[in-house]
């Protein structure tokens, strides 16, 4: 949530009515042009800290009195945080985001919809929403995402004389033990966002350990993480006493836009903003038509892109201390001590070659942090029938089974010792009729990490084994809901190459029915099942999960379920459908 700080066709040319409701839609104006006949109600949502300027211009643009073809437009437009926009949208289209949730009943879904970055319309795409795929996308604003620092920090760090790095950063973080770093959750801010994509890099290009490294960084982060923008801003320190300094916030991954509006209320201690190299994705506000309007709503969306789009709208952006979508800031733009002359150009952490947003990228940092952030208890279940022991050609003919152990140990590195984590393995008839083994029992990691360790890399396939899917599935599902613990995220991840083969077992008929029968809303256990190659049933296991809640990830090269079990393990619990 944004602080208190912030403040074409003939269809299209048309007489624009703008509509102001209370609360958080802005302004009411009519023009009554003689011979205008017929409506067009287009909705806008935009982040706070831009809405207001795209009102003005809707204003101006109705004053102006595009009018064409007698066909009135009506503009509507509302201050939405992106966050709950992106909520209300991903939900439309059937898929929830790691870290947002379920969308809250005061977010609406608009034909138009402007959040203050392009990270939002790719985290949708990202987590499954195939058809969405909005229109336009073209940027109307920027905001280039800096460190903020209480100026007596950044001074004695050697600012403006010393131009500091993102690995300069970490070291500090590493080593100085008054520097106080706080974020805003970056998987519902996208400057938080940027700003852990840009200090992840910077962790894992150093030497050593890298993993060791970006996991250092991310729990570093975390405990001074803060739900809410105003939370973060309202822990700088409001004295220069030394004290107050020490125990106040030291640095803060923030837009630009919020260190300029932070200091025009005149804190007692005025925030530096630090333009680190190499530069971290900005808020680059994308104009974004959402699928499925009719044509007319599409056709008046595109002049009021070009209106947006217009000289004098970047000096409207400039009182509202953004840029341009080119980084230049308008008439009467108050850059802060130290920011790059002649605009702010993206050099790309966590971006592209092109300075857009990389998919795996944010996807490995929504799921570190996920990961990082979250209390679990997981009981990891590892299918080592036969068919496991097929080689990975993109693996360097690595098996499924040590493919999988890789991705699983990976995974264990990655949590902290507060996760609760237990091991079996399953196939057919493992303990005499029975088609799993418990390995490592569910307990602290505190307490039996290496023990955990030693059995993952102990795992081998059954040579003749089968997959005893079903009798499985239950028999976990119901050790994770006996020791229920409140406050966690209670799952089971279970990773399979093939179908249900246990003749002599429960069909799936019988595994669902008691699914359904013991599934406990208060007591939820999410299932998350990862296929691995061409053999596995998605309608399957999707029937299971259903049933559940969590969800199903197949892949068809399994040198990738590296990346997809981190994804899994970060989801948070959805309610069973």
């Amino acid at each position: 949530m944004r602080s208190g700080f912030r403040g074409a066709s003939a269809v299209a040319s048309a007489t624009a009515l703008v509509v102001v409701v209370a609360g958080s839609w802005f302004g009411y104006r009519q023009l009554a042009r003689p011979g205008c006949s017929g409506q067009v109600e287009l909705t806008v949502a935009a982040a706070p800290e831009i809405a207001p300027v795209v009102q003005a211009a809707a204003a101006q643009w109705a004053d102006e009195g595009a009018a064409a073809g007698g066909t009135c437009i009506t503009v509507q437009v509302s201050a939405q945080e992106p966050v709950e926009v992106a909520a209300a949208v991903a939900g439309k289209h059937g898929v929830t985001l790691p870290g947002v949730g379920q969308a809250s009943g005061t977010a609406i879904t608009p034909d138009v919809w402007v959040p203050d970055s392009s990270t939002w319309l790719l985290r949708i795409r990202n987590s499954g929403a195939t058809a969405f795929a909005p229109g336009n996308g073209g940027s109307i604003a920027r905001s280039p995402v800096v460190v903020a620092m209480p100026e007596p920090v950044a001074t004695r760090l050697g600012w403006p004389q010393q131009k500091l790095t993102w690995a300069d950063l970490v070291r500090q973080m590493n080593t100085d033990t008054k520097l106080r770093t706080g974020i805003v959750e970056p998987t519902r801010d996208a400057a938080g966002l940027a700003g852990l994509l840009a200090l992840t890099a910077a962790a894992g290009a150093g030497g050593g350990d890298r993993q060791q490294a970006k996991t250092a960084a991310l729990r570093a982060l975390a405990t001074g993480r803060s739900a809410l923008r105003q939370d973060l801003l309202a822990r700088f320190p409001r004295s220069s006493d030394p004290a107050a300094l020490a125990a106040g916030l030291g640095a803060a991954a923030l837009s630009e836009e919020d260190v300029i509006a932070y200091n025009r209320t005149q804190p007692p201690v005025p925030l530096t903003a630090l333009y680190l190299d190499p530069s971290p994705l900005p808020l680059d506000y994308p104009y974004a038509v959402l699928p499925g309007i009719e044509p007319a709503k599409a056709s008046a969306a595109e002049v009021l892109f070009g209106a947006l789009s217009a000289p004098a709208f970047r000096d409207r952006l400039a009182g509202q201390a953004l840029r341009g979508p080119d980084g230049v800031g308008g008439a009467g733009f108050d850059a802060p001590a130290g920011a790059p002359a002649g605009g702010v150009v993206p050099q790309g952490s966590g971006g592209t070659a092109a300075g857009g947003p990389d998919p795996s990228a944010l996807d490995a940092a929504v799921s570190g942090w996920s990961i990082a952030t979250q209390a679990g208890r997981m009981l990891c279940v590892i299918d080592v029938s036969g068919s496991m022991k097929q080689p990975v050609p993109t693996a360097g003919n690595a098996t499924r089974e040590q493919v999988t152990v890789a991705a699983a140990l990976r995974g264990m590195e990655l949590v902290d010792d507060s996760w609760a984590v237990g091991l079996w393995t399953f196939s057919t008839e493992m303990v005499g009729r029975r088609d799993y083994r418990e390995l490592v029992p569910i307990g602290p990691l505190s307490n039996q990490r290496s023990q955990l360790r030693t059995a993952l890399q102990a795992i081998r396939p059954t040579p003749d084994g089968d997959t005893g899917l079903y009798d499985t599935v239950l028999a976990a599902y119901r050790t994770v809901q006996d020791d229920w613990e409140p406050g966690r995220v209670n799952s089971l991840v279970l990773f399979t190459d093939g179908k249900n083969e246990d003749a002599d077992g429960i069909s799936q008929r019988e595994l669902l029915t008691e699914l359904t029968r013991i599934a406990d809303p208060e007591r939820p256990v999410q299932v998350v099942i990862i296929g691995i190659g061409g053999d596995v049933s998605r309608v399957e296991l999707e029937a299971i999960t259903k049933v559940t809640g969590g969800g199903v990830f197949v892949t068809e090269d399994p040198n990738k379920i590296g990346e997809i079990f981190l994804r899994a393990v970060a989801l948070r619990p959805n309610a069973p459908r």
